[in-house]
């Protein structure tokens, strides 16, 4: 929070809506003064977006830091945590100034909400001043905003749809939401196909490129901006996809940052980015999937899908206790003669609810692939299509909007080419 911005305290986490960015590779110490604010630092640096950041929390406050740094170089942000008086607090911070390495950020956690003392800070060169009791996310948006850049504060939001076993039509579900998305909300989407060898996405809009999500990946130090706009694949006026080769030249023993860089670039540029995630374990696909802002898993009504669903489900659970929840989808219902596990059954066993079930229709989706179409493009106005619409709109926040004639995409390219 700049000076010149009206004061305000922040308490409690933000709804699901809110886009916090990754931090990059930065120092971070903490000193606290309460167990309670520790404890909400700890949940903090443990969350999925400061994976990168190394972090250290100990106890002291501001008194402790002083200490600390009187011979020792200063981490890139410092956090303190106080409990006394205004004229003891600034008269830490003015020693510690003494001692701070240039471009070192400072963020004070206090217990009194007084404009006095929050401008006496910004004075002073403190970065951000939030009032106690507050929780992790507050913490983590607070410090993620010391690093987003004014012109990025609108991040994409990255959706991560995956099978919980193959056959199961993931990739089906990915690209016809990501196609709701740009068409029905009319937000500027990128798709990004995973599955380097056997990826279906240049099949499904029947595209065709050169290029793709492979130069993305194993040219990491050429990867910016600029490339990117010329690795995209236009579908539609809001839609552009990131195609796989779908080749077998080489194999694909990726490290698991193999994508960081792709990833953080589109998010931001793009508003919304749907991940194609192909039906591998290793450490680049679980790394997708938790630092995903939404993860998608598509299920058949059987119990493979459901034992598989399930394990998918308490990963994210248990990696991202700062997100929302895995979402559930059940594809391929009703199918002739096959026993099916009920929704309901489902949804009890999984502890979440079905966020829609699409019913099987071989007919419909045999065309649409064959075609290289979405299914609103076969059948507009199905209750099929409509499914994935309800799909978009969930995962999104935002309701069905009324399609502008003006392409969104455009601004976007305009932007890369500008940032080249």
């Amino acid at each position: 929070m700049s000076a010149g911005q009206d004061f305000e305290t922040r308490s409690g986490d933000a709804g699901a809506e809110d886009i916090v960015a990754p931090l990059p590779r930065i120092t971070l110490q903490a000193f606290c003064e309460t167990p309670a604010v520790a404890a909400t630092m700890q949940a903090a640096i443990a969350d999925r977006r400061m994976d990168k950041a190394h972090a250290r929390i100990q106890m002291g406050g501001p008194a402790a830091a002083v200490e600390a740094f009187r011979a020792a170089p200063t981490p890139n942000i410092i956090v303190l945590e106080t409990v006394s008086d205004p004229a003891t607090l600034v008269g830490h911070l003015d020693t510690l100034s003494e001692s701070c390495d240039p471009g070192t950020k400072v963020v004070v956690i206090g217990h009194v909400n007084d404009v006095q003392l929050y401008r006496d800070l910004i004075r002073r060169g403190v970065s951000e001043y939030l009032i106690a009791p507050l929780g992790t996310l507050d913490v983590l948006r607070t410090l993620s905003e010391l690093y987003v850049s004014p012109g990025a504060r609108n991040l994409g939001r990255i959706i991560a749809v995956m099978g919980a076993k193959g056959g199961v039509g993931a990739s089906t579900v990915a690209h016809n939401v990501a196609w709701a998305i740009a068409r029905n909300l009319d937000a500027s989407t990128v798709i990004v196909d995973l599955d380097i060898a056997y990826g279906t996405a240049g099949l499904d809009f029947n595209q065709d490129p050169p290029q793709g999500v492979a130069e993305a990946v194993f040219a990491p130090e050429r990867l910016d901006a600029n490339m990117l706009d010329r690795l995209l694949s236009r579908c539609s006026d809001n839609l552009a996809l990131l195609a796989a080769p779908a080749m077998l030249d080489r194999t694909l023993d990726l490290p698991e940052d193999a994508f960081e860089q792709l990833f953080d670039l589109l998010r931001t540029t793009v508003p919304c980015v749907v991940l194609d995630v192909p039906h591998v374990w290793s450490g680049w696909v679980r790394r997708a999937l938790i630092s995903s802002d939404e993860i998608v898993v598509v299920a058949g009504p059987e119990l493979a899908s459901l034992r598989n669903a399930k394990n998918l489900v308490d990963l994210a659970r248990a990696n991202r206790p700062n997100d929302s929840g895995a979402r559930l989808v059940l594809n391929q219902v009703g199918m002739p003669k096959r026993p099916e596990i009920d929704a309901a059954e489902f949804a009890k066993a999984l502890g979440i609810e079905v966020l829609t079930s699409i019913p099987f229709d071989a007919q419909l989706f045999g065309t649409a692939a064959n075609n290289g179409q979405m299914i609103a493009e076969v059948q507009a106005g199905g209750k099929i299509a409509e499914a994935f619409v309800q799909i978009a709109s969930s995962l999104t926040g935002r309701g069905e909007a009324k399609r502008s004639k003006r392409s969104l995409f455009e601004p976007l390219v305009a932007k890369l080419r500008r940032k080249a």
